[in-house]
């Protein structure tokens, strides 16, 4: 799998982990929620790795701009109705 298809696709899968990692893990702190959903999305990258060629070159620079999305999706998620809606407490930032 390319590139492009699978930032695609781990942008496309966040909103709905976070949400889930929230419903599970919502007494935990931020940084723990965000561990959660950074091993669950790893683990299934390397699922799709293992049956499918790849062109990430950099594993760890493709991690950090996913954990980055993670960030943005929670603050978007924060500001949002969702968050302002929902008898769920906001998700909390993992960012000092």
């Amino acid at each position: 799998m390319n590139f492009l298809s699978q930032l695609l696709r781990g942008i496309a899968f966040i909103p709905a982990l976070v949400n889930a990692i929230e419903s599970m893990f919502g007494d935990k702190t931020g940084k723990e929620k965000k561990d959660a959903a950074m091993t669950f999305l790893q683990n299934a990258l390397a699922t799709v790795d293992a049956v499918a060629n790849r062109d990430i070159v950099d594993p760890v620079k493709f991690k950090s701009g996913i954990s980055k999305i993670v960030d943005g999706t929670v603050e978007c998620l924060n500001a949002s109705t969702w968050a302002k809606n929902s008898a769920i407490p906001a998700v909390v930032n993992s960012q000092p």
